[in-house]
């Protein structure tokens, strides 16, 4: 009789659960194992609760991992999958990022309901969004539009958008394609206009420092061209002291053996805004997004950070 070989860690929603099972298919796929020897366990996190005031209000992106690394902590998980960018960029202590796999599409669609494009929507309609950084940048681009918050998972996003709660809604393509409902897209948006998230469209795996099995099984799957990507966009992050309470994009391309960075800052209201380009050897990853966060950060000044955190 086959027994559990490892039990991977999820948050419940659906598309926390396409990431797990794409997760387990790789594995099953790497390691030639049936389906039953993975054990998908669902655990409640406190970013699923709360739903009734922004992230950044409650606690910040930590509200997303915290039960999930408690659970890899006592052991009642071996790994926990995430979103990238719901990752702090600081872990707990005996916890490491230890694989990413290859990275989606990284960039934002817009769903609209009074137009089709974030263009077209007419003065002053409402796009939610629970997001700091998308709200910035509708207000970047639209200033005569009202952005309100707009939480909760993509399929309670949609349906608030079908009650009328708001004309549109952004939300990651990524997401979108793993849910296999990427047809509810009316525009995609480019990424020099919409920049996304460091980490966007990229799932990653978190488990405990020194357990060697685990290493072992988990490195078969990781995919080194994203993880160098992720390394150069958290660094950036991190010399950001980046959070949700920071409107911030920021993108690491790989080709070959280079690495191409673009970040941006902006305040909330989208009306101010710096950017960063760096290119360099991918293995200089994670020191070309601390530069680059260091540069952003003295180009805009002490001031510039002020009210935001």
């Amino acid at each position: 009789m086959q027994t559990t070989v490892l039990r991977i860690g999820t948050r419940g929603s659906a598309l926390a659960l396409a990431q797990a099972a794409e997760t387990r298919a790789r594995l099953m796929a790497a390691h030639a194992l049936p389906e039953e020897a993975f054990e998908i366990v669902v655990i409640s996190t406190s970013g699923d609760r709360i739903l009734d005031r922004p992230l950044a209000e409650a606690g910040g992106k930590g509200l997303f991992t915290k039960e999930l690394e408690e659970a890899l902590l006592d052991g009642r998980i071996d790994i926990a999958v995430h979103s990238s960018k719901d990752m702090p960029t600081v872990l707990p202590e005996g916890l490491c990022l230890s694989a990413f796999l290859p990275r989606e599409d990284p960039r934002d669609v817009f769903v609209g309901r009074a137009a089709a494009t974030l263009a077209e929507l007419p003065r002053g309609a409402v796009v939610g969004s629970s997001s700091l950084r998308r709200q910035a940048l509708i207000r970047r681009r639209r200033p005569d539009l009202r952005v309100e918050t707009f939480r909760g998972n993509v399929q309670t996003r949609l349906r608030k958008l079908d009650e009328g709660h708001a004309d549109g809604t952004m939300l990651a393509l990524a997401g979108l394609k793993r849910l296999a409902r990427e047809d509810v897209a009316t525009e995609v948006l480019a990424l020099d206009d919409f920049p996304p998230a460091p980490g966007q469209g990229a799932i990653c795996i978190e488990s405990r420092v020194g357990d060697r099995r685990v290493e072992q099984m988990v490195a078969a799957i990781g995919h080194e061209p994203t993880a160098s990507a992720l390394a150069c966009e958290r660094a950036f992050l991190a010399a950001l002291d980046g959070s949700c309470r920071t409107p911030i994009a920021g993108l690491a391309e790989i080709d070959g053996g280079r690495l191409r960075f673009r970040g941006l800052i902006l305040t909330p209201d989208g009306q101010t805004a710096h950017d960063v380009g760096m290119d360099g050897s991918a293995g200089d990853a994670a020191a070309i997004g601390r530069r680059a966060g260091e540069t952003v950060r003295a180009k805009a000044g002490a001031d510039f950070f002020e009210g935001w955190t």
